[in-house]
């Protein structure tokens, strides 16, 4: 695997609502987006759900607690490793894809978030490291799912939304 970032790949998310793609900013988060593909190349994502849905903000995704038979508890789950953040100037704004994290800053692993709305209070404090450029309409069928309360925050969806795989290809 070659460590020069390759700015033609794309990621296509196929969900259970149907297929988004993600187009990487090698630019401003090489490390990111390389750890996202190399997750995406394991199967990491494969078989895991978007756990934690706030419609006008974002859908969260990318714990393996997520996977049919785990026992952990979502969206506390990660690849075993965290990376160093690489914060940007990038905006947080429809359809940019994040890192999720934990109070501190180089706590991301695996989690990431698309946001539905613009999250401009995020910018240069969460790593966002690539944008949607085909599947808004499923971003929004996503974010439109019916979710309930858990752990005081309204954003658990009551039927379970599917990141069936994560394919790393060359753009069209």
């Amino acid at each position: 695997m070659s460590n020069a970032p390759a700015s033609n790949e794309v990621a296509v998310l196929k969900t259970s609502h149907g297929d988004m793609t993600i187009a990487f900013w090698t630019d401003v988060a090489p490390k990111t987006v390389e750890n996202f593909k190399k997750l995406a190349r394991e199967g990491f994502y494969n078989g895991t759900a978007f756990h934690r849905i706030i419609k006008g903000f974002m859908i969260q995704g990318g714990c393996p607690n997520t996977k049919e038979g785990e026992s952990g508890i979502p969206g506390t789950g990660g690849p075993g490793y965290k990376i160093k953040a690489e914060f940007n100037a990038k905006s947080h704004v429809r359809g940019v894809i994040s890192m999720a994290r934990s109070s501190h800053p180089d706590s991301a692993g695996s989690q990431f978030f698309i946001c539905h709305g613009d999250a401009k209070f995020l910018d240069r404090q969460y790593t966002a490291f690539g944008q949607l450029v085909a599947g808004d309409e499923v971003l929004e069928q996503i974010a439109n799912v019916p979710t309930k309360s858990s752990g005081g925050e309204k954003s658990t969806p009551i039927d379970r939304v599917a990141l069936q795989s994560v394919t790393i290809t060359v753009a069209s």
